[in-house]
């Protein structure tokens, strides 16, 4: 297959054509135009000679001035160089025919045509290696009743002919370099022009995983290609964003998986240091199993995460009432939140189409999470409201610490903890909010959360259900 032509080339081979009919056209019209003027100053010499001979003839009143004619029109044309004159009766009888006339057989028995100029179009011929160019007239004589006489009138055009030859050779070698110039100027010119698209390429191959800050300022490049500039910038902070949040997983997910891996080698090699009983075996395994479950959970949930970011979440389609699920998971927690002296308050109604169980578990992780951080003898409320349009709003909201502006945007993120000293105590691996955005997203809803003066608040919004 062959390899595409550079943008450069094509840039140059277009200017280059484009410029090379421009100046091909001009040089026609050129030449076309000296041509013309060429001809317009041979008529308009031939016309004036021909008003000279009519003048002269038209002195003629007898037939004896007749044969006087020829005396003074050879005295009229002496010093006219190159014009060539012949008068001609209506018996086709040669009255006149200057010394070194050269006209063509087929011109002297032509007849001027009866119109007002009373003469034919020009004649161009070649003779003798010479170029003409004449034109046949009509001219009256002074004699009563006789017919006008034929006057062919000539002009040796050799040195126009070979003005044009040496002209026309001097414009086609000024249009060839001028060409030539051309397509230099627009290789340069698009060199240049591509500069800006040279430095994105450097900047590019410059891009690892370990340098991805670098920029390319919009404000440098040409108008034409500033918004590719701000795409790839965008681009560029999305990748970089992207490997910042890879590597705090794979940091984490190590981190996670070394928990409870290390509890099990632990107990094990304790458990294998010496003899024991078979209670005291069944309580490590016990224990093991314990940590085991706990590796199911963070692995079936990094699952349905890697299944989501893939597209292959899809929920089902029926009728979820927010308050019947929200009441089930507030009697679930119930206990969980008296023992730690917290109330549950649910307020408002909606209903919403989706996955029931999705939409419960997304429900039931903010509600945990929002118990966790809750202090003593506080609330936590779930609050259900319709919005503009027949949008749902779910919001679950808890006092507690208030979270930096700063790790809001990261809530989301797989593993992401705020506190890193409070991981041992959480009960979550730290994959709850990721889940619950995912399935917010599946549903085409948005989830958003905001922090201030001691209360947090996680709103989950859902499209307006139709057909309910």
């Amino acid at each position: 297959m062959m390899r595409p032509r550079s943008i450069t080339f094509r840039l140059t081979l277009f200017f280059s054509t484009a410029s090379t009919a421009v100046l091909l056209i001009v040089g026609y019209l050129i030449g076309t135009l000296v041509e013309a003027h060429f001809e317009e100053l041979d008529l308009m010499q031939l016309d004036g000679k021909l008003e000279l001979l009519r003048h002269t003839l038209a002195k003629v009143r007898t037939p004896a001035d007749m044969t006087v004619v020829p005396e003074i029109l050879s005295d009229a044309l002496v010093g006219h160089h190159g014009l060539s004159v012949a008068v001609v009766e209506s018996q086709r009888k040669l009255l006149f025919k200057s010394s070194d006339a050269v006209f063509p057989a087929a011109l002297l028995e032509s007849r001027p045509p009866q119109n007002a100029s009373g003469r034919a179009k020009p004649v161009v011929w070649e003779q003798d290696g010479q170029a003409y160019r004449g034109i046949v007239a009509a001219a009256a004589t002074g004699i009563v009743g006789q017919s006008p006489l034929t006057v062919v009138l000539a002009l040796n055009t050799e040195h126009h002919h070979t003005f044009m030859q040496a002209f026309h050779q001097r414009l086609w070698l000024a249009i060839a370099a001028s060409i030539a110039l051309t397509a230099l100027l627009g290789w340069i010119a698009a060199r240049r022009g591509l500069t800006p698209v040279r430095e994105m390429a450097d900047v590019t191959k410059g891009i690892s995983a370990n340098r991805l800050g670098d920029r390319l300022p919009p404000e440098s490049v040409p108008t034409e290609l500033a918004d590719l500039a701000i795409a790839f910038n965008a681009m560029l902070d999305r990748l970089e964003g992207s490997f910042r949040r890879l590597s705090d997983f794979s940091s984490d997910l190590a981190h996670e998986l070394r928990t409870p891996i290390s509890n099990v080698m632990t107990e094990t090699q304790v458990a294998l240091s010496k003899a024991r009983s078979a209670d005291q075996y069944r309580e490590v395994l016990y224990s093991n199993l314990e940590e085991y479950e706990r590796l199911a959970r963070m692995i079936g949930d990094m699952l349905f995460l890697a299944k989501a970011d893939n597209g292959l979440i899809v929920p089902s389609s029926e009728a979820v009432d927010l308050v019947t699920e929200a009441r089930g998971l507030i009697g679930f927690y119930e206990a969980y939140a008296d023992e730690r002296g917290i109330r549950l308050v649910l307020d408002g109604d909606g209903v919403v189409r989706g996955d029931r169980l999705m939409i419960r578990r997304a429900l039931s992780n903010l509600l945990s999470n929002a118990i966790r951080h809750t202090p003593r003898d506080a609330s936590v409320k779930v609050l259900i409201d319709q919005r503009n349009a027949g949008e749902i709003r779910l919001s679950v909201e808890n006092l507690g610490d208030t979270i930096e502006p700063e790790h809001l945007p990261r809530l989301f993120d797989r593993f992401y903890r705020v506190d890193r000293s409070r991981q041992k105590a959480s009960e979550g691996a730290g994959l709850g909010l990721a889940i619950t955005k995912s399935i917010v997203e599946a549903h085409r809803g948005t989830i958003h959360v905001f922090s201030s003066n001691g209360s947090t608040r996680f709103a989950i919004t859902f499209p307006a259900a139709s057909g309910l």
